[in-house]
């Protein structure tokens, strides 16, 4: 093996040694690329505006750029907003002798059936009484202390992350492309040409990821809002914002966004006999088919296959092995990681077939 190739996979295997070891910083490095790749055209686009003559300051320019994303997140939230008050007051209004007369009469035909095929041989009424010292049971062993710490803990690792992440996708929008330059000096002359050709592919299959990501997301509300709309169902346009964010997941995320519109529906809705609750509960259902149907078959060959130039069978391959490393974050980012270690090792066998680099 010559002795550049050798350099180059100790370089590779050191960067990804230190990658794993400062997995949190790595993780904010991510996010923070991915952000400032969204967010460039739109803080190139205010940057070149003139106030008073003068271009509009490149800091002023990513602050705008930030509000503006802010901004789209807090009316994204107003739609959640309603769903949770009306949850709260549902979950405020229960108490355990409701719940307990609620199911006496269900528990009490299962019991009967118990009884006729001679299933079980205790007293009559065991099995509500179990339902209810189960009940009584599950609802003084909460933890309201240990809840309370824990949603403090996150909440200040999420800050934390926010901040982190802000932080430096702002001096990446601020130092446009000093990033790559101070990359791009230490690589050696010989490879330069190599390494310049590698980064332009990476950036150009990245960002047609991203845009065909946003393609996707906005179908798959745009479907979800309009079926459930005409269908009837109680916040149409919460449950399919959810879904739409949910989608990111791959395969799973139509299953999550179903599952949601689901509990909602039953949470909310207010309903005289079983029949309804299957009504809604089919039609919620034959939404997300059609949801579903149209991203596996239309929306991922089309957007995703061409957007990163790969066959449909190498992206179900990759999301599934991203999974098994690392969950649902490796799903969500198997198709980037992918797309760069896929373009970066074919442009440098391409230029150690064609250019011989490896071999001066």
């Amino acid at each position: 093996m010559k002795r550049p190739v050798i350099y180059l996979l100790v370089v590779i295997v050191i960067f990804l040694l230190l990658g794993w070891y400062f997995a949190n910083i790595t993780l904010y490095l991510i996010f923070s690329l991915v952000i400032a790749a969204i967010l460039r055209p739109l803080t190139n686009r205010i940057n070149s505006f003139h106030l008073m003559g003068q271009h509009v300051p490149r800091w002023l320019s990513i602050i705008l750029s930030f509000a503006l994303v802010i901004n789209i997140f807090f009316l994204i939230s107003l739609l959640f907003i309603p769903l949770i008050s009306a949850q709260i007051q549902v979950i405020s209004s229960y108490d355990l002798d409701y719940l307990y007369e609620q199911i006496q009469n269900p528990v009490g035909k299962i019991e009967d059936l118990l009884f006729r095929y001679e299933i079980v041989k205790s007293e009559p009424g065991f099995l509500i009484m179990q339902v209810r010292e189960n009940m009584i049971t599950s609802f003084g062993s909460i933890n309201f202390q240990g809840l309370i710490n824990t949603i403090v803990n996150t909440t200040s690792s999420l800050l934390i992350a926010i901040m982190a992440v802000s932080f430096i996708t702002f001096f990446l929008l601020l130092e446009n492309g000093l990033l790559r330059r101070n990359l791009m000096n230490l690589i050696p002359n010989e490879y330069f040409e190599l390494a310049v050709s590698t980064f332009n592919k990476v950036e150009r299959l990245l960002s047609n990821y991203l845009v065909g990501l946003l393609i996707q997301i906005t179908c798959i509300f745009s479907i979800a809002s309009i079926g459930l709309t005409l269908m009837d169902i109680d916040y149409a346009l919460t449950i399919a914002m959810f879904a739409a964010v949910a989608n990111l997941i791959p395969y799973a995320g139509p299953i999550l966004g179903a599952a949601f519109g689901v509990i909602v529906g039953l949470s909310t809705g207010d309903f005289s006999g079983s029949n309804e609750i299957g009504l809604m509960v089919f039609k919620i259902l034959s939404v997300f088919a059609v949801v579903q149907i149209t991203d596996n078959v239309i929306l991922q060959p089309l957007i995703f296959s061409k957007s990163v130039k790969a066959h449909p069978l190498e992206i179900f391959v990759v999301i599934f092995a991203g999974a098994k490393i690392a969950g649902i974050l490796g799903m969500i980012f198997a198709i980037p990681v992918y797309t760069i270690i896929r373009v970066s090792v074919m442009e440098f066998y391409i230029g150690y077939k064609e250019y011989k680099i490896f071999k001066i």
